[in-house]
């Protein structure tokens, strides 16, 4: 950021880094938006570990290919939640080794959480476009060696080119002007490992979003007599994929002008507690979750036998 005019009253300044936070804000605004993405991160990552374990404990919530896929990007998103938890603890030590295997691992699980959030765009596309039907070899285990690899790949690049690429350069815009942060402080490598790599997924899952919504607009085409239900059903829908497919980053890339500080606020709540709402879409508000819970965790007259309602379970939610 340069300062572009300043004077008893105010400052002005010019920004062209895309961070956590976007520019340099005023302080208050700095601090509050530390303390939202801290709490969020710290919220999200204790529902993320539940919804990994309630996935990972009950085989039948993992037998189709999106749970799976929402395993791995849970696991993903759970990394590069705790990492940036303690990134600044870490980076007190003043080690230049630690802040730079910090900083490298940060950028893996950011990377992976992309990765992942854009693979399940192409499985859903796979899905609901093609419709296919038969059986794919490996076909969870090609995704998880892209999945993985990719990001691994990238940063294993960075390293190998200029190990300084990552350190505290950045430290400024991230948080607070005296915290400091491990990340990458090339400017060259950020935007194009960090930039690129965001925009080339969101305009996936984008172009995937607007795919479910027209199958949406003509499934109630076709049934004109759409309840109340129904509507809360598609809305609940959307807002799911939103979170999944990471929707709320698009708000950082349109962070400008006089909206700029309430977007940035807006994308720091809801992006921070985008493990939150994986747990409340696909655990809390999913029926078979539900029941699983139902079977193996409640005693007396909330337990469910395995049977028991069997038919009103819906695979699809």
């Amino acid at each position: 950021c340069e300062t572009v005019m300043s004077n008893a009253t105010y400052t002005s300044c010019s920004c062209d880094h895309l961070t956590h936070f976007g520019a340099l804000l005023v302080s208050l605004d700095e601090r509050i938006l530390t303390i939202i993405s801290y709490l969020g991160s710290g919220i999200s990552s204790i529902f993320l570990g539940v919804t990994l374990l309630t996935y990972l404990a009950f085989e039948k919530l993992r037998r189709d290919y999106p749970s799976k896929i929402l395993i791995n990007l849970s696991v993903a998103l759970l990394g590069l939640n705790m990492l940036f938890l303690v990134n600044s603890w870490l980076a007190s030590f003043n080690s230049n080794a630690i802040c730079i295997t910090v900083a490298a691992f940060q950028h893996y699980f950011f990377l992976a959480t992309f990765t992942w959030m854009g693979l399940g765009a192409i499985n859903m596309y796979l899905a609901l476009v093609k419709v296919f039907n038969s059986y794919v070899p490996s076909y969870i285990l090609k995704f998880c060696a892209f999945g993985w690899g990719l990001p691994l790949l990238v940063v294993s690049l960075v390293l190998a080119i200029d190990i300084n690429s990552y350190g505290t350069g950045l430290s400024r815009e991230l948080l607070q002007e005296s915290t400091a942060f491990c990340w990458l402080k090339n400017d060259v490598t950020f935007y194009v490992t960090v930039v690129s790599f965001v925009t080339l997924v969101m305009v996936c899952n984008i172009s995937m979003f607007v795919v479910v919504l027209v199958q949406i607009r003509k499934m109630r085409v076709n049934k004109p007599s759409s309840s109340r239900k129904g509507f809360l059903h598609d809305l609940r829908v959307v807002a799911s994929l939103t979170f999944l497919l990471g929707l709320t980053w698009i708000l950082t890339f349109v962070a400008w002008g006089p909206a700029k500080t309430p977007l940035l606020y807006l994308f720091s709540l809801l992006n921070s507690l985008q493990g939150f709402f994986i747990f409340l879409f696909y655990c809390l508000m999913k029926d078979i979750v539900r029941k699983q819970w139902r079977i193996h965790l409640c005693c007396g007259r909330f337990r469910q036998t395995e049977y028991s309602g069997l038919s009103h379970i819906n695979y699809s939610k």
